[in-house]
């Protein structure tokens, strides 16, 4: 069957009855698209199609069909759907010129927020289709909605989106909003209140009616590394740049904060003097001092400036935001320099210091630090004194002074000197213990033998450790009679148990001298109990010199043979080989200074004591023709020189 509205149309398929005829219900939806329909004429939205019955189907079926659509639908003409489908028509074409419209000229329209979506807030704007603001557009400094479903919102459409629905933004409405304020507030330099939203390259997002850019640079008047303080807080900033065209607005909070600081600068540097006494606030610290805020103009507060103590650090006196007084010490108008002081508002404390700290007097502090040479201890704020390392014990054994004590230790100690001039105060711990030194004499009075152990090796002598903290010195002079010891390490070891003998005690110098060899003989004292002047010995040569050659003339016993004694008879030179063994006459004895003379030349002059005595024993006993003893007494003790040489030759021949 050819379709009445479209001739080229044949349909082939059989009716179906139930599918493609046209209820009075559907029909009736489709007429109330048309602005034009009225209760008594109807808009026929598509025309019935006659459609050819196939030959299977009874004509009754197909008449009683027709015979019911009659009586129960309206009576839709061709005329009808056509006025029906040109209403449609315009009704689309004015939309879209309406959307148009907005989205050209930028219109402010109201609508109603339907819904949120992780996207976009949802807005019906009155249209067909919804308007969808993009979320980041509408949160807060919290990162919430500003708005809730049923809250009215203002808009600008921007375009529509081809997945349906327009994109209308939010920011662009409060830019036309608030556009002409801002741009009498740029013009005017009028300030302008916002709330810093977030953290941007580069600087802060403001909202200040609209979102504007704050340059990190423009921050503060001193650049500023942590901009993230700053998210939820209201500041007040001036219009820098307006760009319209783009919606561009930048600002800066900087040049209200200079302007402010100049004022105060002004009124400072007008009324600001040396000595003056001013509050401020502290700004900054540095490791050698505070800056100080004194109203447009920060001074520098030196860290030696701050105490009349010691600081190790400005922030153990002040923190950043603290207002303090500070007296003005110089001030250089031209380079607009202000040097501070904060210690000078109080009197000196070592002005008075050598009356109200005499010296013996004991006195309690706390200490402050420790070094190797001793600590520092605080008796008042100001004034501290120094526990050298040597008056904190009388032992000899501490090898630091935090062995002792530590920072923050209360200790008792007494003043040993006072100087205010250099604000230096000498302080001593041991003088409160017992001085073991004091005794010492009663205790090991001189001569006394005492043994100990080997504690210290030097090059001039051991320290023998008596009992704790009382040494004893061993030089190295006093180690042996008889050896000429180099290092006291030839005859002792560390840690070795020896006897000594008390030389001699000085308490008030802390010294106790010690001797090892006095325990055994003096061999200079038997040798000079022994000999004298004339005899001839026996001698090896130990050392040559320019001027005479050493001998050792008994063990640990030397004598010197100068060079003009070192001769023979016919006074030819003699050789004075080390080791060789020559006899010599002494000529001198000093027993004090444990000196000998020895003379080679003189040994020939006369007879030796030994020839005398062995010419006395044999005239004594050697079978002489004279038989009494009273002749042999009378004639060794008439014995002449002659009758010596005369036995001599006879000895010889």
């Amino acid at each position: 069957m050819v379709d009445d509205h479209n001739p080229d149309y044949t349909e082939s398929k059989p009716l179906n009855t139930e599918l493609e005829t046209i209820t009075p219900e559907s029909t009736a939806e489709n007429a109330e698209l048309s602005n034009e329909s009225t209760p008594t004429t109807h808009a026929v939205v598509d025309a019935p199609v006659a459609v050819a019955a196939p030959a299977e189907t009874p004509v009754e079926v197909q008449a009683s069909a027709d015979a019911s659509a009659e009586d129960d639908e309206p009576d839709y003409d061709a005329a009808d759907f056509a006025a029906a489908l040109a209403n449609f028509d315009r009704e689309q074409a004015a939309e879209s010129a309406a959307a148009q419209s907005m989205t050209a000229e930028e219109v402010v329209v109201t609508g109603t927020v339907v819904k949120i979506t992780d996207k976009h807030v949802v807005v019906d704007i009155g249209l067909k289709s919804e308007g969808l603001i993009p979320l980041e557009q509408v949160l807060d400094a919290e990162q919430k909605p500003k708005f809730a479903v049923g809250d009215s919102v203002e808009v600008v459409v921007e375009r529509e989106e081809a997945e349906g629905g327009y994109l209308v933004s939010y920011e662009k409405a409060l830019r036309h909003k608030v556009w002409d304020k801002l741009e009498q507030a740029a013009n005017d330099k009028v300030p302008v209140k916002g709330m810093v939203l977030s953290r941007v390259k580069g600087g802060l997002t403001v909202d200040i009616g609209i979102k504007a850019f704050l340059p990190g640079s423009q921050v503060e008047v001193r650049p500023v590394r942590n901009l993230d303080g700053y998210i939820g807080t209201e500041i007040e900033v001036r219009v820098i740049k307006l760009n319209k065209k783009r919606g561009n607005v930048v600002i800066s909070r900087k040049e209200l904060l200079e302007e402010d600081q100049n004022a105060k600068k002004a009124v400072t540097l007008s009324t600001l003097e040396e000595g003056s006494v001013l509050t401020g606030t502290v700004k900054n610290l540095t490791d050698y001092g505070a800056f100080v805020d004194m109203g447009g103009l920060d001074g520098l507060l030196h860290i030696t400036d701050m105490s009349w103590g010691r600081l190790t650090h400005p922030r153990d006196l002040v923190n950043v935001g603290d207002e303090i007084q500070v007296k003005v010490l110089k001030f250089d108008k031209d380079k607009q320099r202000v040097s501070l002081g904060f210690k000078q508002l109080t009197p000196d404390p070592w002005l008075d210091a050598t009356e109200r700290y005499p010296i013996g007097a004991q006195v309690r502090g706390r200490v402050l630090s420790v070094t190797d040479y001793g600590a520092f201890v605080e008796l008042e704020q100001g004034i501290e004194g120094l526990v050298h390392v040597s008056e904190m014990t009388w032992s000899k054994r501490m090898k630091h002074p935090s062995k002792m004590v530590k920072p923050g230790d209360e200790v008792d100690t007494i003043i040993l000197s006072v100087n205010p001039n250099d604000r230096r105060i000498s302080l001593g711990m041991k003088q409160l213990q017992e001085n073991p030194w004091e005794q010492l004499e009663e205790k090991y009075p001189t001569g006394a033998i005492i043994e100990g152990r080997v504690r210290n090796l030097t090059d001039f002598g051991a320290f023998i450790e008596i009992e704790d903290g009382i040494d004893g010195l061993v030089h190295v002079s006093n180690l042996s009679w008889t050896k000429r010891i180099k290092h006291p390490s030839e005859v002792l070891k560390k840690g070795e148990k020896v006897r000594a003998i008390v030389l001699g005690v000085e308490p008030e110098n802390r010294r106790l001298s010690l001797g090892v060899k006095q325990l055994q003989p003096d061999v200079w004292d038997t040798f000079f109990a022994q000999h004298r002047i004339g005899d001839v010995i026996k001698g090896k040569v130990l050392r040559t010199a320019q001027f005479g050659a050493f001998i050792e003339i008994a063990e640990g016993v030397e004598g010197l043979c100068h060079v003009s004694e070192a001769v023979d008879a016919t006074g030819q030179p003699v050789k004075m080989d080390v080791d060789s063994e020559h006899e010599f006459k002494i000529v001198k004895m000093n027993q004090e200074e444990k000196k000998v003379g020895l003379s080679i030349r003189a040994v020939g002059e006369e007879a030796s004591r030994a020839e005398v005595e062995s010419y006395k024993e044999r005239e004594h006993t050697g079978g002489s023709s004279k038989s009494s003893s009273s002749s042999s007494s009378s004639s060794s003790s008439s014995t002449t020189l002659g009758d010596l040489i005369n036995w001599k030759r006879s000895e010889n021949q």
